[in-house]
């Protein structure tokens, strides 16, 4: 894989390829194949964001190969997610590892300043929500956004999230996470001029059937400008307002 990268940067180099061609090709690289992995390392590349570890079912020793792949090959950040306390212990004695407990969120490098066009808003129903809100916070903010957090402010006390009226009219993209009946993303989408992105979690009592009752109810919002991910997935909703927060006008 070096080789060919070598390659298309000499044809580059040369005038033989004109930089389009060039950055096409390089798009198109293989990926390294660990024999239990196949690291994508063009993935930034591709999509302006490099492959993230998900650390659920994977060894300690497993996850440490795949970070250093991704750092040997040019990745500054790499972000790990589902990432336990146990893992984060047994991997923080070969790698510079910044644990983030609540987020079970893992984080190889510095975290790049925020670049994106405005503010990303991750606000939860209730503190019970917190360890979602935080794996979508911690995500934003690896992928260079600038992250506003609003914990607690459910509906059941409509006056908290009331008092929070500048930061939802003023966000571009906001994240909101609720259990129960899951109603806060459709009062944010009500108030908000920007895109408003749901996560259900699987907070509430028996009939929340594990966040099946608000994920229905997310889905059945009346508000414009609402969609929704899917239960307790903190990283896919922070991946998705990263990516448009970072949006630009494509000619």
């Amino acid at each position: 894989m070096e080789n060919e990268t070598r390659n298309i940067l000499c044809d580059l180099r040369d005038g033989r390829i004109s930089v389009d061609e060039a950055v096409l090709k390089l798009k198109k690289q293989p990926f390294e194949d660990l024999g239990y992995a196949k690291v994508d390392l063009h993935r930034g590349i591709r999509q302006g964001m490099p492959e993230v570890i998900y650390g659920a079912g994977k060894t300690a020793e497993q996850i440490e190969g795949i970070a250093k792949s991704l750092l040997d090959n040019g990745v500054e950040t790499v972000l790990i997610t589902r990432l336990d306390s146990e893992k984060a212990n047994a991997l923080t004695s070969s790698l510079s590892l910044d644990y983030r407990e609540k987020a079970k969120c893992g984080i190889i490098g510095k975290i790049p300043a925020p670049s994106g066009i405005g503010r990303i808003v991750v606000a939860t129903a209730g503190t019970s929500d917190i360890p979602v809100a935080e794996e979508a916070a911690v995500t934003a903010e690896v992928h260079g956004n600038e992250v506003v957090r609003l914990y607690d402010v459910g509906v059941s006390g409509l006056h908290r999230m009331l008092s929070h009226l500048d930061e939802i009219m003023s966000a571009s993209v906001i994240i909101a996470i609720a259990g129960m009946e899951g109603a806060l993303a459709s009062v944010i989408g009500g108030l908000a001029d920007c895109p408003v992105i749901a996560v259900p979690t699987s907070v509430g009592y028996g009939a929340a059937f594990e966040g099946l009752t608000a994920l229905l109810s997310m889905l059945n919002s009346c508000a414009g400008g609402v969609s929704v991910v899917n239960i307790d997935n903190g990283f896919g909703a922070g991946y998705l307002a990263g990516m448009i927060n970072h949006m630009e006008t494509k000619k």
